[in-house]
């Protein structure tokens, strides 16, 4: 435990009161040693505790950085911080340089890299671009202030052949990509993760909003403590020994208190927007990308009914994205959906509502993090959560394993398919920590059931 001095400001006083923050965890057995201290609410995940703004009170903290016990410090990393690197990803928001500075703070040995993923040109301008000019200059001020070095990595090659490439080959394959998956994936977890180790580091933090901690066969991966800001969807591709290298140190906090760590550091960035899905799309139009990126390979076709029925053409599929209901340039007396792709005869399929309905799903590309092998699971498969879209709640499933190691997964309730990622979760403890198990591209789908 360690003592702190807070200096009372008159300019943040109000009616002779002062709000400071303090994690829950760290409530119990906290005193004031000059000025009174009481609770002033409950109920949220930070408790604002009032002090008398007499004279500057002393608070110990309830934060451990070292356990000399253990030898492990506060990343459950072996050595005291001063003697730990830490690389921090800093993408030039403000969740990467709140990592960077608590970590700073807590006196580890931190580098900062920030990537040059692509050409911004436009985006340099853009609010809410990610990665692109201004970014790399608002991470540079970020890192100056806090006091750590900084470098700037050009990664354009590597971005354009792992994830603009798979962007634009996906659309044209009739296929709806998370290009913040392929990122995590192909660049931040494994390029960049790889620069870290050769810079000597014990491990490489980042700001997403998830959790990890230690497991039996390594550090399991947690969704984050705030169900709004949770990120662990797009990490599903993460594997074991990616994780045992990697830390989230907002994994606990939600998007406000965040914002309002940066204030207290005094960070230019504490009310920076967030930035947008698609960083190398700087005027929102995603096919004016993969136009410049396979020129001529968006193709006219026919947009047909369930029964193959010609109800009007469209001038390529990448235009269009299962789900979709605007856009699709057709008159007819009921509401239409893209239910289908054919990239081979560049065909479009709608149908009605229902028809998107789906009770299962057959994977590719699964990504297992469980405590038990998958060629191990029971035949009849394990009850878990899943997840289809990054803004839904898990949802009751069943994933089953399927002969030639190919796995189904079954929904206990009916659900809106669209072809995208899955993830999948399973209950530690309490229904609000849930660790991912797994996640996966999803594949063709199946209207029937298929569970025992």
């Amino acid at each position: 435990m360690e003592s702190v001095k807070f200096v009372l400001n008159s300019k943040t006083c109000l009616l002779g009161s002062l709000v400071l923050f303090f994690r829950r965890a760290g409530l119990p057995g906290i005193n004031c040693r000059t000025g009174g201290i009481c609770r002033a609410r409950k109920g949220g995940l930070w408790e604002p505790m009032i002090a008398t703004a007499g004279e500057a009170p002393i608070f110990p903290l309830m934060r451990d950085v070292y356990d000399p016990k253990t030898g492990l410090n506060s990343l459950d990393l072996p050595g005291k911080p001063a003697e730990t690197r830490v690389v921090v990803a800093m993408s030039g928001g403000v969740d990467s340089s709140v990592t960077a500075a608590l970590l700073k703070e807590q006196g580890y040995d931190v580098v900062g890299i920030t990537l040059q993923l692509y050409d911004h040109g436009e985006a340099v301008r853009r609010v809410g671009a990610c990665c692109a000019g201004q970014d790399i200059h608002d991470a540079r001020v970020v890192a100056e202030r806090i006091g750590i070095p900084h470098y700037v990595l050009d990664y354009e090659h590597n971005f354009r052949e792992s994830v603009m490439d798979d962007f634009a080959d996906s659309y044209l394959a009739g296929e709806t990509p998370i290009p913040c998956v392929r990122c995590n994936e192909r660049v931040k977890f494994r390029d960049m993760l790889q620069t870290a180790r050769d810079l000597g580091a014990a491990a490489l933090a980042t700001g997403h909003y998830v959790n990890s901690r230690p497991g039996a066969g390594g550090r399991d991966l947690y969704r984050g403590a705030d169900p709004d800001k949770d990120q662990s969807y797009f990490l599903f591709t993460t594997k074991r020994e990616q994780l045992d290298f990697l830390r989230f140190p907002l994994g606990g906090l939600s998007k406000a208190e965040t914002r309002a760590i940066a204030e207290r550091f005094g960070l230019s960035v504490a009310t920076k927007p967030d930035s947008q899905d698609i960083c190398f799309v700087p005027n929102g139009r995603y096919t004016d990308v993969i136009e410049r990126l396979r020129p001529g390979s968006s193709k006219p076709g026919d947009i047909v009914d369930l029964d193959g029925n010609v109800l009007g053409t469209h001038d390529g599929i990448i235009k269009y994205t299962i789900g979709q209901r605007r856009g699709l340039g057709i008159a007819t007396g009921d509401p239409l959906f893209v239910v289908r792709l054919d990239a081979e005869k560049r065909k479009v399929i709608v149908g009605p509502r229902p028809a998107l309905l789906t009770e299962r799903i057959d994977l590719e590309e699964v990504n297992w993090l469980g405590d038990v092998a998958f060629d191990k699971l029971p035949a009849d498969g394990i009850e878990l959560l899943a997840k289809v879209r990054s803004t839904r709640p898990p949802s009751p499933a069943r994933l089953i394993p399927l002969s030639g190691g190919r796995r189904s997964f079954c929904w206990k309730v009916r659900m809106e398919w669209r072809r995208d990622r899955l993830v999948f979760f399973m209950r530690r403890l309490t229904v609000r920590t849930s660790v991912c198990w797994a996640g996966a591209g999803s594949g063709r789908r199946t209207t029937s059931l298929g569970m025992p």
